[in-house]
């Protein structure tokens, strides 16, 4: 039995809708039909050649995020049945399968049962995203309610959830935007700010007197992880998913804080805690439910004919919300 995927058979090529085998559910996974897959900034540098971090060879199929319905169960799964609704970090990287395909086979701990108030489209919005915001924010820096978190890039795919989840968890929270982003860090219950117009130093002073944040979540990288440096307060936190590059850590040494990294894809490049996606995956659907986490989506329709254009937004910065493509 054949299904369609898009494979993509060399770097910088062409996506190309393709029949591959039916993948089957080995022990200790579940056959999912994929209705939904979410893009992410990762499969652009993965499609490039440029995320040797990734390892992820060809030729290859993209798609980390998915949502879909369980087909088949493979042997010692457990609190999964056909019929059931998932979601989650499953594959395009590590040679796992991504989700841009009919069907994926799935290590069935990475999986956590869809929001019920989420369509499939939505649900492929959250997983990374998630997990990412989840690794730093609660297992990393541990936040405390009534602790202040600064979010470095607040609108974006993790930022946008980093806000939501640190406002779940108690906190005041502020997050650096562009201003036609203010509106939508307002409505989350946070304070914008606009970094274009101010310097760390400013809004340091204006927002905590100059003490700084207890906890500063950087979803940027490069220069916004040196700026979160400077903004973190004495003791504080300082944690960043894009911890790639070259910093000075005098600023944070002076202020006696504390820096961590979080690797997302750390579970399914190595095999290991990937019982943790599952729990963090649990955690984001009670909070789903009770009306305290939602996705932000591009508006416009990507399906397996049209995925090019889906990553072409990302590429151009174009994209007003995370970009699903409509598997099914």
């Amino acid at each position: 039995m054949t299904m369609k995927a898009l494979v993509l058979n060399r770097y910088n090529g062409p996506l190309e809708l393709t029949a591959v085998p039916m993948p089957k559910a080995e022990r200790g996974q579940v056959l999912v039909r994929v209705k939904a897959s979410g893009l992410n900034p990762l499969d652009t540098k993965i499609r490039s050649g440029n995320a040797a971090h990734a390892k992820h060879p060809l030729p290859l199929v993209l798609g980390i995020d998915m949502a879909g319905t369980i087909e088949a169960v493979g042997e010692g799964v457990t609190g999964f049945s056909v019929g059931d609704d998932v979601y989650g970090m499953t594959g395009g990287v590590g040679g796992l399968q991504g989700s841009l395909a009919q069907f994926q086979a799935v290590d069935a701990r990475l999986l956590a049962h869809k929001p019920s108030n989420l369509s499939m489209k939505e649900a492929a919005a959250i997983p990374l995203s998630f997990i990412t915001s989840y690794e730093g924010i609660a297992d990393r820096a541990k936040l405390k309610a009534g602790q202040t978190v600064l979010v470095q890039g607040g609108a974006g795919g993790v930022g946008h959830v980093s806000v939501q989840l640190a406002i779940a968890m108690g906190a005041r929270v502020f997050a650096t935007v562009s201003e036609r982003d203010s509106d939508l860090i307002k409505a989350y219950g946070a304070t914008p700010i606009d970094y274009r117009a101010n310097s760390v130093d400013k809004y340091v002073e204006a927002l905590t007197q100059g003490e700084g944040f207890d906890l500063v979540a950087d979803t940027v990288g490069g220069a916004s992880l040196d700026a979160s440096f400077k903004a973190v307060k004495q003791f504080g936190h300082v944690v960043s998913a894009l911890g790639w590059g070259t910093h000075a850590l005098a600023p944070l040494s002076f202020r006696e804080a504390t820096y961590s990294g979080v690797f997302t894809l750390s579970a399914l490049l190595t095999g290991k805690h990937r019982e943790h996606h599952g729990e963090m995956l649990r955690i984001a659907t009670q909070l789903i439910e009770e009306g305290k986490l939602m996705p932000k989506l591009d508006p416009r329709s990507f399906d397996l004919g049209n995925a090019e254009l889906g990553y072409k937004a990302i590429v151009d910065a174009t994209n007003t919300g995370k970009i699903v493509v409509d598997v099914e």
